[in-house]
């Protein structure tokens, strides 16, 4: 279908509004009602798995080279509903890397041959702009953030994974994740050369855009070192207090120059 089609824009207008939803609930509304929308998205996710598989099973001959879960946003999907419910800390760095970096390239240059309402159009924008959604929600919504040194290990999970996605495609005569050809349509690989340039461009186009978006968070880090302050952890949402802001415990029966009454001073922070 022509990619900006007018029900494909209606798509991405409604994928914008549903991800600006989620951060304003995260940000609004933390605690239980952020963690209810988190799982309630993970949900969604998980349907569109499920729905997936039961349609490629049930449906078209079912086939080793065309029929298996492995292109990264199907795997994405499946990690992203993972790090909405669980909030552990890699399935969080790879919902946000791979989301913002794989998954909203996807969204924005679709592979896909037919229009709403066609069962497959609706499961792959459904579980595209989902996870782009979760990445946005965990990490701007929640204010959780990638620990030092996430870009690294996510491209070096990703090198892995392709590594073995290409040994399933030379066994199976597949081409997931387009490693033995481009996609029929004209998506970002498009313009990264002939193959298979363009397996060595969008490794360096991946490794650009971890960086690009590890950038604040490395820049928040330098900035808290330089004050002493206490690191951001991405199992927990950064507590909602400005950069530089001090926040002094009540002095204790002691009376303040007990040991109970010491005020206790922590330069606290986020990313706004």
């Amino acid at each position: 279908m022509p990619v900006f089609s007018a029900t494909y824009v209606v798509t991405l207008l409604a994928t914008a509004a549903c991800a600006a939803g989620l951060v304003l609930v995260g940000r609004r509304w933390p605690g239980r009602a952020s963690r209810r929308a988190g799982r309630l998205l993970a949900l969604v996710l998980m349907a569109v798995s499920v729905t997936w598989i039961v349609t490629t099973t049930t449906g078209a001959p079912w086939s080793w080279g065309s029929s298996l879960p492995l292109p990264l946003c199907d795997l994405a999907t499946l990690v992203a509903a993972a790090a909405l419910w669980w909030r552990r800390p890699i399935l969080v760095e790879l919902t946000y890397f791979w989301g913002l970096a794989g998954t909203l390239q996807a969204l924005l240059t679709p592979d896909v041959q037919v229009g709403f309402p066609s069962l497959v159009f609706v499961e792959y924008v459904v579980a595209h702009a989902g996870i782009v959604a979760a990445a946005l929600f965990l990490v701007a919504g929640e204010r959780v953030a990638p620990r030092p040194g996430s870009p690294r290990r996510v491209y070096l999970i990703t090198l892995a994974y392709t590594a073995f996605v290409g040994a399933v495609d030379a066994v199976s005569g597949g081409d997931y994740m387009f490693l033995r050809h481009p996609p029929a349509a004209t998506t970002m690989l498009s313009a990264l050369g002939p193959w298979p340039w363009y397996l060595v461009s969008a490794a360096g186009v991946a490794a650009v855009l971890l960086a690009l978006l590890d950038a604040p968070f490395w820049w928040h880090r330098r900035q808290v070192r330089r004050q002493g302050g206490p690191q951001p952890s991405v199992t927990e949402p950064v507590p909602p207090q400005r950069l530089g802001t001090t926040t002094l415990r009540p002095a204790g029966p002691a009376g303040p120059a007990g040991p109970a009454g010491t005020q206790h001073a922590s330069a606290n922070s986020r990313l706004d």
